[in-house]
């Protein structure tokens, strides 16, 4: 397994992915969005549908949900809809994959900077940051208006102005094509994790080249 990382600057500063990089969310989306398509007598999807369908944030998923010939009209109804059942549901089986707490308190002790940027609604990754994460991640930045959502730069990039960070000295970490692109368009190097919503060869063919089978890994990749 590639382990190497395209950077020659020192490494101070982590910009994480939230789904499916340091949380395992799937089973809270999937029970909001189908709460949200039976609100609109659309039929369920699976949990692993809905694990392809996420990367490109809440809308675009629930526009690969819509059956074949669905108005895309019927969005902008759904997502006040999504949002109240999520925000309140969020914390109801979310919690970081195994091994992921002990790797970024380690990763703290040895002085990275820690960011979280993610497609999911701004004020759920707020919450979640706070519930799981505010011990070791500085600056957590989700969808909201005003700033582009991945694979843009744009969350990237407001996150190493928080941080006081340059491209340079940073390194990216996420678990979809979504996320590498993200990367490749913020000029940052790219770990990207098996544990989430996308598999290796899937994020081969995306053009992923540095790979992390466990959190304990990505300190490895980093040392």
């Amino acid at each position: 397994m590639n382990r190497s990382l395209k950077t020659s600057a020192p490494i101070t500063t982590l910009v994480f992915d939230m789904d499916g990089t340091v949380l395992n969310t799937l089973e809270d989306l999937t029970v909001s969005m189908n709460y949200v398509m039976e609100k609109f007598e659309l039929p369920a999807r699976t949990l692993e549908e809905y694990r392809l369908f996420f990367g490109n944030g809440v809308k675009e998923a629930l526009r690969l949900s819509l059956p074949a010939g669905t108005s895309p009209e019927i969005l902008d109804d759904m997502m006040p809809v999504f949002k109240e059942h999520y925000d309140a549901h969020c914390l109801d089986k979310t919690g970081p994959y195994d091994g992921i707490l002990d790797m970024m308190k380690e990763l703290k002790q040895r002085g990275y900077k820690m960011a979280i940027v993610s497609n999911k609604i701004d004020s759920a990754v707020k919450e979640l940051h706070q519930r799981f994460f505010a011990d070791s991640v500085d600056v957590a930045i989700g969808e909201k208006p005003g700033i582009n959502r991945k694979p843009a730069p744009d969350m990237v990039e407001a996150a190493l102005r928080e941080l006081g960070s340059t491209k340079e000295e940073s390194v990216y970490i996420g678990d979809s094509e979504v996320d590498f692109l993200t990367a490749k368009n913020s000029g940052l190097p790219c770990i990207s994790v098996l544990w989430g919503f996308r598999d290796k060869d899937y994020l081969i063919e995306q053009g992923a080249y540095c790979f992390a089978e466990t959190p304990k890994d990505i300190i490895d990749i980093l040392t």
